[in-house]
Parts: C-alpha cells; sequence; structure tokens
C-alpha cells in the first residue's frame, strides 16, 4: 500500500508541475521574463508553418494574452470608447464572456496596451487611459475600481498613453502611477485599498512596469524612469523594498528618453539594462553591506539595445531586437562584456516584435508578419523554421505560450498555433 501511494503521489506531483508549468498569466509569462519551462517542442516546421488552431478578429493594439486554466485573456479596444476584456477557449477560441468599460479618447498610436494579470478567480486590468480593474473570474464583474492617474493627480497626459502590466506580489497589486504626486502604488489584491504609495519617481514617465528580482536572496521591486528630452531631469533605475515601497538603491549611469522594457535578471545580484532611442544598455551589480546597498556599474554599450521588450537571457549571453526608430541592426546577440557576437541587421529584420524562451529556442515575430524559430547561439544567427503568420505591421505585442500553444496578434486579430 505504501508502494502504491507513494506511485499516486508522485503521479499527482508530475501532473501538478505540468499545469504549473503550462500557464502562462500575465506579462511575460511566470516569472515575467519571457521565459517558458516547457518541453517537446518541435524543432522544425512543415513547409506551410505549424498549425493554426484558431484566429479571431481584435480592435488595433498592442495588448498581448495571459492564459490560465485553459483560458485565454486578452484586453481589447475598440474604436475609441470601450475596452473589453475577453475571455476565450484555448483550444478553440470561442469566446466565453467579456468584460466591458467605456473608455472614451485616442492616443498617438491607439489601440490596446496592457497584458491581463491573473490571479487565482480575479483577473487585474488597466486602461490606456489609467483604469484599474479587478474583475471576478466567475461572476465577470468588476469587484474594485481605481484610476492611477487621476487619483493621483495626472496632468499632462503620457504621450503614448499609461502602458502598465500589473504586478501581483503577495496580497497586492502593483503598478507605476508616474504621477506628480505618487510614483509606484501597491494596491490590496482583494478591495483595492492603498498598502502603501512611493513619492514620484525622478525623471519622466515612461512606459516601464514594475517586476521582482532578486538580490542577495531577497525580493526587489525594479523600476525604470525616462529621462527628459532636453536633459534637464535624469531618469533611473530603482530598486525598492516590495512589502513596503521603501527606496533600497539607484542608479543613474543609464539614460533613456522612451523606456519600455524592464530590467532582465543575470543572477548574482546582476541586472541588465536596455532600451531604445540611443540609450543603449548597461550591466549593473547591487551590492548589500549590512542593510544599505549600492550600485557598481560593470558594462556600459551603445550597440546593443532592445526597444520595446526585455533582452533574454541565455547561457552567458543576451538577444533581443537590436533596432529602434533610428537603428535598423536587427536581432543579435552580445556576451555580458559588451562584445557583440552577431546582428542580422536588415536581413532578416526584426523591429519591436515579441520574442520568447522555450526549451532552449527563441520563438520571435519580426515584429511584422513573420514568426520564426531561433536556435539562441554566440556564433551566427540559426533559423531553425519560419513562417508568414501575420497579416499586417507593428505586430509588436508580447508573446504568450502554454501547453505548446503559442497565442500571438497583429493589428487585426489573435492566433492561436501548435507547437508541439
Amino acid at each position: 500500500m505504501r508502494v502504491i501511494r507513494s506511485i499516486i503521489f508522485i503521479s499527482v506531483l508530475l501532473v501538478t508541475n505540468q499545469v504549473v508549468a503550462s500557464e502562462w498569466p500575465q506579462y511575460l509569462g511566470p516569472d515575467r521574463n519571457a521565459v517558458s519551462s516547457e518541453k517537446g517542442l518541435m524543432r522544425s516546421w512543415p513547409a506551410d508553418g505549424p498549425k493554426v488552431l484558431w484566429a479571431v478578429p481584435l480592435g488595433e493594439g498592442f495588448g498581448g494574452a495571459a492564459i490560465s486554466e485553459g483560458k485565454v485573456y486578452v484586453y481589447d479596444r475598440v474604436g475609441d470608447k470601450i475596452n473589453i476584456l475577453r475571455c476565450l477557449d484555448l483550444m478553440t477560441g470561442e469566446e466565453e464572456w467579456t468584460f466591458s468599460n467605456e473608455a472614451p479618447g485616442s492616443v498617438s498610436y491607439d489601440g490596446s496596451r496592457s497584458v491581463p494579470t491573473v490571479d487565482g478567480d480575479r483577473i487585474y486590468i488597466c486602461g490606456l487611459f489609467g483604469n484599474l480593474y479587478c474583475i471576478d473570474k466567475n461572476t465577470h464583474e468588476a469587484l474594485w475600481h481605481r484610476n492611477i492617474w487621476t487619483d493621483f493627480g495626472g496632468t499632462d497626459f503620457p504621450r503614448w498613453a499609461i502602458a502598465q502590466n500589473p504586478l501581483v506580489y503577495q496580497n497586492m497589486a502593483i503598478v507605476a502611477s508616474q504621477t506628480q504626486e505618487v510614483g509606484i502604488v501597491a494596491y490590496d489584491k482583494e478591495n483595492g485599498g492603498i498598502v502603501w504609495k512611493t513619492p514620484k519617481l525622478p525623471g519622466e514617465v515612461g512606459y516601464v512596469s514594475p517586476a521582482i528580482v532578486k538580490i542577495s536572496g531577497e525580493d526587489h521591486l525594479t523600476m525604470v524612469t525616462a529621462c527628459s528630452r532636453d536633459g534637464s531631469a535624469k531618469g533611473a533605475v530603482l530598486g525598492y523594498h516590495p512589502e513596503n515601497g521603501t527606496l533600497l538603491w539607484t542608479y543613474e549611469g543609464w539614460q533613456c528618453g522612451i523606456p519600455v522594457p524592464n530590467v532582465t535578471e543575470i543572477g548574482n545580484n546582476q541586472l541588465f539594462i536596455t532600451g531604445g532611442y540611443n540609450a543603449g544598455s548597461a550591466l549593473i551589480e547591487v551590492e548589500k553591506d549590512g542593510n544599505s546597498y549600492s550600485v557598481k556599474e560593470i558594462m556600459t554599450t551603445k550597440e546593443f539595445i532592445s526597444h520595446a521588450h526585455p533582452a533574454i537571457l541565455y547561457k552567458g549571453h543576451v538577444y533581443s531586437h537590436c533596432s529602434d526608430n533610428s537603428t535598423q541592426d536587427g536581432f543579435g546577440c552580445m556576451d555580458l562584456k559588451g562584445h557583440i557576437k552577431w546582428k542580422t541587421k536588415r536581413q532578416p529584420r526584426f523591429d519591436k516584435g515579441g520574442f520568447i524562451l522555450a526549451d532552449d529556442m527563441i520563438i520571435s515575430s519580426d515584429g511584422e508578419k513573420m514568426l520564426y524559430l531561433i536556435e539562441p547561439t554566440p556564433t551566427e544567427f540559426k533559423v531553425l523554421a519560419q513562417v508568414e503568420l501575420l497579416e499586417t505591421k507593428q505586430s509588436w505585442a508580447p508573446l504568450a505560450l502554454s501547453d505548446g500553444k503559442l497565442v500571438i496578434r497583429d493589428q487585426e486579430q489573435m492566433k492561436c498555433i501548435l507547437l508541439k
């Protein structure tokens, strides 16, 4: 009997681990770093590409999907009046329910911005005008609603709107308000009450969402802010205590006028920072001495960037789309000493498309119509498979992967393709 119980326990444990591993419940996946633990994906595709399970129409935008318990959640925008949280079946694409809220107005590069965050029976969404909702997955109704911009005296609206992907940490839902009064806000995830808030962040409003990294075995909440265009105000990379919002460390050696990606955790207390608009990249190390922290700059370079998505670390090298509005360097690979290993330039061209690491491969949109399967190696740009999958340009949304099913979108539709 003991042997049978042990076998049953191990089987349940394995199944449970597989279920957890297949989730993609938030922006950039389970660990918010664009890395999946899935195995068994195809290493080549048929000539006409992997099987498309379904395609559904969407309004224009850049908001990617979250996947949890066999459901796909996307925060869509229809016209310039309404935001809609859509729940779809992962296998069929059938729409099961929606939640909508009025959000009249238009901005430059109109459309959706953020990825829903699924936490148990609750879904957290933040619209381009700062409306933060907590939605009950069972009743499909809002449990609470706040506005992260107007509630804190926000005046001059950000040029490209608000692009916050809510971070759930312990009992909190955390976003960067970035007004003149408040920097980061942690709400009680159950009722929307304020747990803590920070003073105004240095510099200007950017488009980075808070993330958690490990420093000396402790959780630190990181945030990246923008410098002003005229150079009168510096931005910063900042580390906070996530339980109370206390500022722990600041780094101002890297500046970006329009930061979008958060930091990439390298390990050994090291963080890789990158952005577009000639910002380049930096590698820093956060050092702890007693109860205080300091930042040591290890490397900076102008030759390697990532405009819209965090760089991915794989076996001592970082990979990213090294193109922005002024530089077309395509996909690139660099070691952690700042040595460029290769760039694709315009052959092929990559620009702002989403990319993730899964099963020792990089799955990447080129930002337009192509999807690539890439073997990450510093010796060469090695394509394992490619297919023209999308139909519009500006396919910049982050990807989502669950149980071998990749969810990807362009400006008109969202598709699910089978990768194993």
